[in-house]
């Protein structure tokens, strides 16, 4: 699910002028007569460069402008030349391929509805990635998401502290402290209300990246919080649970630390370094993980649910509601506190990251640590929540525009 920012990049608007899209590249010297100013680039007889239908730019509209070289990157493919991508244009440009994956990847909370259904009312179809399996399926995701990434973007994390820190703060400490609230309040069992806490402890989802996408929100920010708040997971989901949960059951912090670092940390910096030093490599790969990643997390979904189907047909109205609450309330509650200093898409984006996380590494960390089957179920129906109550969110903001005046939080 982390290569969908691969190909929703390509339809997404990017407010700076000087935004890098990762495409191949083509550098072009500029003419003397024509120089670039910060609303734009001008020819010595006042007329806007893009207006000029001139070999200068290439097919693909302007990737990056490079104003120490007086050079312009650009990308290839596109329809008008000269043109930065609009949503139109951009969607044409792709493959049929990669509109296929776009649609199967849009399509995630059908997924999920699906895969629901098929691990209540027919469990062995999909319990058979059982523990081994559904850590070597996560792992593969999070390498996915690695093959993404590379240097520059934890640089970008460097250029907007602000921003990408309220989401971090976000997603560890409203998050962890709405489940151990929720959880209070409605006096869950021990081993439920541990499992609540450690879901809302678990690092941002990939599939909040889509959500993002389609809430109009800022997907390259989206990104880059999940990045960070996956990274942060090693110290802040093993510390956190510890913390809130510990005493209601034991907490085996290390273990939890260690299983963490083993199928998220590690991963995720391999895809990144393999991105780095193997780019012709990676890029073969990446043009088949975003469909691998489409059938992995529909089955990363439906296998937990199937895992505790027993016990969602007895308890499940009772498990819904905390879940639910959970969810909502984070959804709310990130939103809110953006708005008091960033501008709309921001705060979408915000909200979306800290009301989704990765609910099946809850699951995992659930079967592997903890004797007490039940504390994996709240993880099970935080994936049912969290998919359905994302994409509820991002489709009500799809139909709200965003602000002409917006204001621009994000640095590239």
């Amino acid at each position: 699910m982390a290569s969908i920012s691969r190909i929703v990049s390509k339809d997404y608007n990017f407010k700076s002028s000087n935004a890098i899209l990762h495409r191949p590249r083509y550098d072009f010297a500029l003419p003397n007569h024509v120089s670039f100013g910060k609303r734009g680039c001008f020819s010595s007889d006042g007329k806007e460069c893009l207006a000029i239908q001139s070999k200068l730019f290439c097919p693909g509209g302007v990737q990056s402008l490079d104003y120490r070289s007086s050079k312009v990157r650009c990308q290839a493919a596109t329809n008008v030349p000269g043109d930065v991508p609009t949503n139109a244009n951009a969607s044409s440009g792709m493959s049929t391929y990669e509109k296929i994956i776009e649609t199967l990847t849009t399509l995630f909370p059908l997924w999920v509805i699906l895969g629901t259904i098929i691990g209540i009312y027919k469990p062995s179809a999909v319990t058979w990635l059982e523990t081994d399996l559904f850590t070597v399926g996560l792992g593969f995701l999070m390498l996915s998401m690695g093959l993404t990434l590379t240097f520059e973007d934890f640089r970008r994390c460097l250029r907007n502290p602000w921003t990408v820190g309220v989401g971090f703060l976000a997603q560890y400490l409203i998050k962890p402290m709405l489940g151990f609230f929720i959880a209070m309040t409605l006096k869950l069992s021990a081993p439920l209300a541990t499992g609540l806490i450690l879901v809302s402890c678990c690092p941002g989802g990939q599939a909040s990246n889509v959500a993002t996408y389609i809430s109009k929100g800022n997907v390259a920010l989206s990104v880059l919080m999940t990045t960070c708040s996956t990274i942060g997971a090693i110290i802040m989901t093993p510390l956190l649970t510890k913390l809130l949960a510990g005493q209601l059951v034991p907490v085996d912090a290390a273990g939890l630390a260690i299983s963490t670092f083993q199928v998220v940390l590690v991963p995720t910096i391999l895809g990144v370094l393999m991105n780095e030093f193997f780019p012709k490599f990676t890029s073969k790969i990446i043009t088949v993980t975003p469909l691998i990643g489409v059938l992995l997390t529909t089955l990363l979904c439906a296998s937990p649910i199937g895992q505790v189907a027993d016990v969602l047909k007895t308890q499940g109205a009772q498990l819904l509601f905390p879940v639910a609450l959970l969810h909502g309330a984070a959804f709310f509650i990130g939103y809110a506190i953006s708005k008091l200093s960033f501008g709309e898409s921001t705060s979408r984006t915000i909200s979306i990251e800290c009301g989704m996380q990765s609910s099946a590494l809850g699951f995992l960390l659930a079967q592997k640590h903890f004797t007490n089957p039940l504390v994996a179920v709240p993880s099970a129906v935080s994936v049912v929540c969290m998919a359905l109550g994302g994409s509820a969110l991002a489709v009500y903001w799809r139909n709200q525009p965003i602000p002409v005046d917006d204001k621009d939080d994000f640095k590239e």
